[in-house]
């Protein structure tokens, strides 16, 4: 159950961190309270989730899960640059992700 806390958490990650770029500089109301609310959501997920996995590895995936939907949101929304040299990293960083739960002892 930890881990899907876990995902949850980085998802919700991935919520204020695309949320951040529709606030303008927390200027705009309703997308500010919705990325604070993400905010607030993710890191009570991930201090769930850190209860029962080690910190290192809930901490390095979850930032790993909010990197990633950071990128693929950041290309497919707002035109960010798809270049193979991007796209190589970010199969580095979801390669990273996977041997981190791989080799956790939970």
């Amino acid at each position: 159950m930890a881990w899907i806390i876990l995902v949850l958490a980085g998802l919700f990650e991935v919520a204020w961190a695309v949320g951040l770029k529709y606030t303008e500089g927390f200027s705009r109301f309703w997308p500010s309270v919705g990325t604070i609310t993400a905010m607030v959501i993710s890191v009570g997920l991930l201090a769930l989730a850190v209860k029962s996995l080690p910190l290192s590895t809930a901490y390095a995936i979850w930032t790993g899960i909010g990197a990633v939907g950071a990128v693929i949101l950041g290309i497919t929304l707002f035109g960010e640059s798809a270049s193979a040299p991007r796209l190589a990293c970010l199969a580095l960083i979801i390669v990273g992700i996977i041997g981190l739960k791989i080799v956790s002892p939970e």
